[in-house]
């Protein structure tokens, strides 16, 4: 009689006819148990509901979105191989080259543009499913996939929309967890090239998003505690050509960048703020009291009500909990297969409070925490660490082996991962019915827009910087415009290009919001000449042919 067994994700291994009995040797048949399904039902569900909003462009796109379509577009045509994101050297395009074989058929399209950055959500969901059964439990697995199926608009819109790195840096930090799990359990044959994929996916990690660097930092360590004396031999070798082959990239640009413009001077640039930097208290409210229930999903996109922001108060004493639990499951455990779960654990734990500290520690945390929320996206990567105390507390409670207290505090965190199921449903729920509304309107009258500024007969506008390059990627490069600030004078332009073409203008146009700053400007500059100049108002905004070239800044 042959024996079966059932692998932890609930597949089932079958021996191959003839094999001897107790043999390991078999092909795997796919079969899932209850809680493996469910999960399947919750991710296809959040896959499913997301592609609805990709279909119909929802969140509403925006000009950075649309500098990572036009580099897309770019590669398609074989004009540009960019390494960074147009104007800027610390973000990659790895986006830009995924979605440049789609475009390269359909043209200019968002649907087109976000289809591979869906698929890095649904790839991300079947990871983190994959390693919270390795180092969880398989029901509690599927709590977390069900969890981040839903998605508030704050959370969609880092997990659809193609600005840049978080998706696909969240993909590879599960990938390499769970090539460390596999090393450490022994259930990896080729352990060089594993190590060196790990290498790979740390190296195209970093040149993706320098925001992940906290997660990496704490892989590299959990990796180093599993291999330990191996990465002095050929497997240290693998990992750092794998790290370098996927930092080629940056390496490359860095090594040819002009001085003060490599990645590293570029993002101190960035990241420094002018003038006083508020107190640590209005840092920790603007962070834990919006940040992190914003990027849970618990909040809708225009901030949190009171009631909504206990997630925020709770979760660094989870983060607390969660550690010693973790810490004492290490104590308990013998062997390094059975304790790289509670490492793992740490690491995940390590990374969220590393990157929380971070962003605390910006003044952006303060004064502007509902626009950077964003920064705290990856913070779902720890969502497993970060829960399991509750979870286990949960379960204690309701198979009855705990005392009073046990019983007590299971009721307390089963209710904890009820409000927070439920937070997340009724936003969810409120952003798909009729939160996306109002974006579904600014997409119309945005393509609108487009299509009366080419009948016009323009091919080369000004316009601020919100308007310009989603202009240019709708009318499919047919029609350039370069930035100006509210001044009308020259602003962000991520794309040099299209400035220099509009310097040689004969007669330039100007799309500008109707009533901001630049609409006035221009108005007091072109005196009783401006509504002769006025070709139309389309959507909140003011198409101008000046029958003279303006240009204030010359």
């Amino acid at each position: 009689m042959t024996h079966s067994g059932r692998d932890d994700d609930g597949g089932e291994v079958v021996p191959r006819a003839g094999a001897e009995p107790g043999r390991q040797r078999g092909r795997w048949r796919p079969r899932l148990d209850r809680p493996a399904l469910v999960a399947l039902l919750f991710g296809m569900i959040g896959v499913g509901y997301r592609l609805v909003l990709v279909l119909t462009t929802v969140p509403v796109s925006n000009s950075d979105e649309a500098t990572f379509g036009l580099a897309a577009l770019h590669i398609a045509q074989g004009r540009e191989q960019p390494i960074f994101l147009y104007g800027q050297r610390y973000m990659g395009t790895l986006e830009s080259y995924l979605a440049a074989p789609l475009l390269a058929v359909t043209g200019p399209s968002w649907p087109m543009l976000r289809l591979p950055v869906l698929a890095l959500y649904a790839l991300f969901l079947w990871l983190i499913h994959r390693l919270t059964r390795r180092i969880g439990s398989p029901w509690f697995a599927t709590v977390v996939v069900g969890l981040l199926a839903l998605g508030s608009e704050r959370v969609v819109r880092d997990q659809v929309t193609a600005v840049g790195g978080r998706p696909e840096v969240k993909v590879a930090v599960l990938a390499m967890l769970l090539v460390v799990v596999a090393l450490a359990r022994g259930t990896v044959r080729r352990r060089g090239l594993a190590v060196g994929g790990f290498g790979l996916l740390a190296g195209v990690a970093l040149w993706s998003d320098w925001l992940i660097v906290p997660y990496l930092a704490v892989a590299g360590l959990v990796l180093v505690w599993t291999l330990r004396r191996e990465l002095f031999g050929w497997s240290g070798l693998l990992l750092v050509v794998g790290f370098a082959v996927g930092l080629a990239p940056m390496i490359r640009d860095n090594l040819v960048a002009p001085p003060g413009q490599d990645s590293l001077s570029v993002l101190r640039g960035v990241s420094g703020e002018d003038g006083p930097v508020p107190p640590w208290s209005q840092r920790l409210g603007g962070g834990l009291l919006d940040g992190v229930p914003l990027a849970a999903g618990l909040c809708p996109v225009d901030g949190c009500a009171r009631w909504q922001a206990w997630f925020g108060l709770l979760y660094p004493l989870l983060l607390v909990v969660a550690a010693a639990l973790a810490g004492l499951a290490y104590r308990r455990a013998t062997g390094r297969g059975d304790r790289v779960g509670p490492v793992v654990h740490l690491a995940l734990l390590t990374g969220a409070a590393l990157t929380l500290l971070a962003y605390l520690r910006s003044p952006l945390a303060a004064t502007d925490p509902l626009g950077n929320a964003r920064y705290l996206s990856v913070l779902q990567l720890s969502l497993p660490a970060v829960l399991w105390p509750l979870w286990v507390a949960a379960v204690a409670a309701r198979r009855g082996t705990a005392g009073v207290a046990g019983r007590v505090a299971g009721a307390a965190a089963t209710a904890v991962l009820a409000a927070l199921a439920a937070g997340s449903l009724v936003v969810t729920v409120l952003f798909a019915t009729t939160g996306a509304a109002p974006g579904r309107t600014e997409e119309r009258q945005a393509r609108e827009l487009a299509d009366t500024v080419r009948a016009a007969g323009l091919r080369e506008v000004y316009g601020e910087y919100w308007t310009c390059n989603r202009l240019v990627f709708n009318t499919d490069e047919e029609v350039v415009c370069a930035v100006v600030e509210g001044s009308l004078h020259p602003g962000q332009n991520r794309y040099p290009a299209y400035w220099w073409r509009l310097a040689r203008a004969q007669r330039p146009g100007y799309v500008l919001a109707a009533d901001a700053p630049a609409d006035r400007r221009l108005r007091e500059l072109l005196g009783d000449r401006a509504d002769a100049a006025l070709l139309a108002e389309v959507g909140g905004f003011r198409v101008y042919h000046p029958a003279e070239p303006l240009r204030p800044w010359r």
